[in-house]
This record gives structure tokens, C-alpha cells and sequence, in this order.
């Protein structure tokens, strides 16, 4: 199986910008082979002008979708479009959605369903916040998400999908989890998949304030995957330097 490297851009870049970074980022050999898979997941305005990245080696994702197929909801996005601008996979449940749009973990479930019957790949977030890991809620609060998500969503749907431990108090704050801290969590999660019945490899990754820095430590771990990363993601130099750690690590 090969590690992921996600770059979540979040609201940043315009047209001409976005190309530049793209650009960077295939002249520093940063794209998919059989080692690594390179996903980029930029704003909704830029989906098109993005549609040709996978002749270049880098696959498309969204940040987000709907949880209905189509309607009328104003403002949003389905898993159906973002199928049609050529996106392969999309980012549910981050934290950022979670808390300042009050999505629940049935809501993540429900879109992970959509975005599978659209053929996306759903890179599920989960995570908790600085005081639940205080508080020694850390694993309480991610068993509480994936159970509401296996249960919206289903064993088939989680099963074919990508789920990301993202601390909401690493989240652009520069504080990324140590490589033991990140090791458990994932240790963890992988433990509850396999107590639902899941046989098949999900693939885990961790985000939370990713650098080319401590990169290497953390893909060197055994139950991660590869990384979702945000602000390095806008950074070619950097970004192509954490997927060159990616490729480095044994098969």
C-alpha cells in the first residue's frame, strides 16, 4: 500500500497562484508513483482550472460536500460535482467543519456514504481538542467519532475510505503531536477497526501543524500512513520535501 500525502489548501491561492504551486510541485517531483500518492484538495473555484492534474501525476480532491445528492441548498456543493471536475477524493469532518458548522459524526457518515456513491475516496478527520487530551478524554473522543461514523455511514463505506487523526489543538498552531502521541492514537484506532470487524488495511494518516521537519519521524511510525497537511501544503518547496520523506520510507 502505498503513503498518502494530502495538501488541504483551505481558502487560500487564486488562479494564477495555484498554478504556479502546481507547477512547483511537478518540478520538484512531488506526484503520485507506486510509493506514494499525491492528492491536492484546493477551494471549489479552483476545482477547474486544476481538472488536468492527474496527467501531471497529482490526484484532485475536495475540502467538503453536501450532505444530500442535490437540491435546493444554496451555497453548497455535492459529492456528484466534485466527481464531475475530476475530483477523486474529499475531505470530511475536519475539525474546522466540525466545530463552525456544527457537523456531528452522523453528519460525516452520511457525506462519507454520498461521496462513496459518487466514486470519491473520504478522508475522514478526527480528532480532539486541547482540553479532552487534557482532561485524558484523547481515545474517549475518538472511539465516540468512529462509532458514530461506522454507524452512519456503514462497515463498507469506512472500510474504502482514509480517516485522518488531526488534534484540533495541533491545527495551525505550529504544536504538532509528538511522533509517540501520534503512534498511539493511530495504535488505537486501528484497535477499534479491527474490534468492529474490519479485515481489510484502512489507511491512517495524521495532520496537525506537518513540516518536511518532523515528517520523516512521523511517517517512521507504524500505524501512519502518511499525512493531510495544511499550511506546508502551500509551500511547493516544503510540501515536496514531505513527499520526498514519504517515498523514503520502507515499502
Amino acid at each position: 500500500m502505498s503513503c498518502f500525502v494530502i495538501g488541504n489548501w483551505k481558502m487560500n491561492l487564486l488562479q494564477v497562484s495555484a498554478q504556479d504551486l502546481v507547477k512547483g510541485l511537478v518540478d520538484r517531483g512531488a506526484v503520485s508513483d507506486d510509493r506514494v500518492s499525491v492528492v491536492v484538495c484546493p477551494p471549489y473555484t479552483l476545482l477547474a482550472c486544476m481538472h488536468d492534474l492527474t496527467a501531471q501525476g497529482i490526484m484532485l480532491g475536495g475540502q467538503n460536500c453536501h450532505h444530500a445528492s442535490k437540491g435546493a441548498f444554496t451555497g453548497e456543493i455535492s459529492a456528484e460535482m466534485l466527481s464531475d471536475l475530476g475530483c477523486r477524493y474529499v475531505i470530511l469532518g475536519h475539525s474546522e467543519r466540525r466545530r463552525d458548522y456544527n457537523e456531528s459524526d452522523a453528519d460525516v457518515g452520511h457525506k462519507a456514504k454520498l461521496a462513496r456513491e459518487a466514486g470519491l475516496v473520504p478522508v475522514i478527520c478526527l480528532g480532539e481538542t486541547l482540553s479532552e487530551r487534557q482532561d485524558g478524554a484523547t481515545f474517549d473522543v475518538i472511539e465516540r467519532q468512529l462509532r458514530g461514523l461506522i454507524d452512519a455511514a456503514g462497515i463498507d463505506v469506512v472500510a474504502s475510505s482514509v480517516i485522518a487523526y488531526e488534534p484540533v489543538w495541533a491545527i495551525g498552531t505550529g504544536l504538532a503531536a509528538t511522533s509517540q502521541q501520534a503512534q498511539e492514537v493511530h495504535a488505537r484506532i486501528r484497535e477499534v477497526l479491527v474490534g468492529r470487524g474490519f479485515t481489510s488495511h484502512v489507511p491512517l494518516l495524521y495532520g496537525g501543524s506537518v513540516t518536511a521537519d518532523n515528517a520523516s519521524e512521523l511517517f517512521a511510525c507504524p500505524d501512519i500512513d502518511g499525512a493531510l497537511v495544511g499550511g506546508a501544503s502551500l509551500k511547493a518547496e516544503e510540501f515536496a520535501k514531505i513527499v520526498d520523506h514519504a517515498r523514503r520510507q520502507p515499502a
